[in-house]
């Protein structure tokens, strides 16, 4: 039985191991599913990278479902540990102590037997040894008695002897007898109740061991089974997201995305350079008009027209000398209608201008000219229509939250005034004056923002309304710099009519003079947000408010600065490291507008 519940113990302990095992594999598979599922899932930096397709999306709901199986082999993990594993090894420990206190009492039990039959042995032995006495004292006294020649104190002597031996004999056989009678019942007793009981003691003991170990068995498969349910959930969430892959719904949205809103090109017209020979041209000859009779080359003007069909093929190289940003050329329609277009040249050769080019002149016109164009951009007018109609509502549609927040809290900000006013214990109403003041100051300019956006928009859209009236040149006519684009779709070069449209709506300049001004405001590059508060008392320094937004304008140069400037054009350095910096993607030599 020692070797029994011993084994059984150990029995115990080796399925406990298991069990410790199988959460150990739970646990690590539930961490490299997660450790997969972060590897895949998308670093959603800014909400351009947020998945729009149906695929992606489908995808990333499966990395979702996964991310929450994982979780769910977690909790097996955890069910085990705590109802198996834990129970287990607090039982074996229970089990150990009680096998040792059973098997205790049964060494005792036969310990006492064992003195018990030790007491009752020397009883008899002793019994024994004055049995023999007397005997010998009953022959000693019968040969004196028959002796003649014994004398009478002799057998007197060894009568009184006999008689001590005798009643020696007859305590030690009583004693003898008790021991013996003890004996028997301890022995009796030892076999029909002790023993059985410390049998069955641990009889029960091992069965309890047994019943444990179904109850873990039980136990360790109900902790799977409990989870079935979120598992099926989760796997019924990935095949609900491979049903929702639309391909017709990608597809449009790759239509949506890069739709640039161009009517295709309308049909060349007829050139007769038959006129010259042919004097007299007939009411029915197709011909053209002296107003259309402009010196171009048909070849060029046909490459130049293949020039946008650039999808599949490699962009064509010009096959005329490099023009000026002043080349142009006038085209007729079949029914006689003239209109200006301009090739893809003078576009490069202003950007070419501005990017590597060096100054013509002293001035700094050409530097000014080249800010101008880069500013341009802010109204997408180098996007295709579709596109700019696009980024234009959404910038309207952030302008009006911004306007909304910017109401709300001028309401607050009067409705705690007027509760200052009644209870000037409460607050003093002129401290939010500031307040009001600056929150005022952003509303009519985020008004203007909203103004000048929607009027591009309404330009976009009046545009596209009668695009089916005349034919475009070219796709470039997007990148004309600050609305050099007429709503004719003519192209001009007057310094002064470059500026005249969109830098009219924002207040920059509107012509530019040939010496470079110092107090003109530098691009922004960026925006930062005030981590803490910095006070600003030294000269050239801003002062800002933990929270505030400023635009940035100048990086730090390694010394620990950054200049920075305020929406009502407050400018000064401010530490680098009292603000969370975010430059734009074209913040190197261009103007980003927050």
């Amino acid at each position: 039985l020692d070797k029994h519940t011993q084994w059984g113990i150990d029995f115990l302990e080796r399925y406990a191991k298991f069990v410790k095992e199988r959460i150990e594999i739970e646990q690590n598979y539930a961490k490299q599913l997660r450790n997969l599922v972060k590897k895949y899932c998308p670093k959603r930096s800014s909400k351009d990278e947020e998945p729009r397709f149906t695929s992606c999306v489908a995808f990333f709901n499966i990395l979702n479902e996964l991310n929450d199986y994982a979780g769910q082999r977690e909790v097996v993990a955890e069910e085990m540990a705590h109802r198996v594993y834990g129970e287990l090894m607090r039982y074996a420990h229970d089990l150990k102590t009680e096998r040792k206190m059973h098997l205790q009492e049964g060494r005792k039990a036969q310990q006492y037997l064992d003195m018990c039959w030790k007491q009752m042995d020397n009883s008899k032995k002793k019994f024994e040894r004055e049995c023999r006495e007397a005997e010998k004292a009953q022959q000693s006294y019968e040969r004196l008695d028959n002796d003649t020649n014994a004398t009478k104190a002799d057998v007197e002597k060894a009568k009184q002897q006999l008689n001590l031996r005798t009643h020696m004999a007859d305590e030690n056989k009583n004693e003898y007898a008790a021991q013996l009678q003890n004996f028997n019942g301890e022995q009796h007793k030892h076999f029909y109740v002790v023993i059985p009981q410390i049998y069955k003691q641990l009889q029960e003991m091992d069965e309890r061991r047994t019943i444990k170990l179904s109850e873990c068995y039980r136990g360790f498969a109900d902790s799977e089974r409990k989870v079935i349910p979120i598992i099926s959930k989760c796997l019924e969430g990935m095949i609900l997201a491979a049903k929702s892959v639309d391909e017709r719904r990608d597809s449009q949205m790759v239509v949506d995305s890069f739709k640039s809103g161009f009517e295709p090109p309308g049909d060349f017209p007829f050139e007769d350079y038959s006129q010259h020979i042919y004097r007299t041209i007939s009411d029915g000859t197709i011909s053209a008009s002296k107003q259309e009779s402009g010196k171009m080359d048909a070849k060029t003007t046909v490459g130049k027209a293949k020039g946008k069909l650039w999808l599949f093929g490699k962009k064509p190289k010009p096959q005329s000398p490099p023009l000026t940003p002043t080349s142009l050329f006038t085209s007729s329609t079949p029914n006689g209608s003239q209109f200006l277009t301009f090739s893809i040249e003078p576009v490069h050769y202003c950007m070419n201008e501005i990017k590597t080019g060096k100054p013509r002149i002293p001035s700094f016109r050409s530097l000014k000219r080249g800010v101008s164009l880069i500013m341009a951009l802010e109204d997408f007018s180098h996007l295709p229509p579709e596109q700019r109609r696009k980024k234009l509502q959404q910038r309207i549609d952030e302008l009006n939250r911004e306007l909304q927040k910017e109401s709300d809290q001028k309401d607050a900000l009067n409705k705690m005034k007027d509760v200052y006013e009644k209870n000037p214990q409460m607050g003093d109403p002129g401290s939010l004056q500031p307040k009001l003041a600056e929150t005022m100051n952003n509303i009519d300019r985020l008004r203007m923002e909203i103004h000048k956006n929607e009027a591009w928009l309404s330009e976009v859209e009046g545009k596209t309304g009668g695009r089916g009236d005349r034919r475009h040149s070219s796709d470039i006519n997007h990148l004309v710099t600050q609305g050099r684009e007429s709503p004719e779709g003519s192209y001009t070069d007057d310094a002064n009519q470059e500026v005249r449209g969109p830098p009219q709506q924002h207040g920059h300049h509107s012509e530019f003079d040939d010496e470079f001004e110092d107090d003109d405001p530098l691009p922004a590059i960026g925006h930062c947000k005030a981590i803490y508060p910095f006070d600003g008392h030294n000269e050239g320094t801003l002062a800002m408010k933990e929270g505030e937004v400023l635009y940035i304008i100048e990086e730090d140069k390694g010394d620990g600065w950054t200049r920075a400037r305020r929406q009502n054009g407050e400018e000064g350095y401010v530490p680098t490291s009292y603000i969370d910096v975010t430059l734009e993607k074209n913040s190197k030599g261009a103007v980003t507008y927050i």
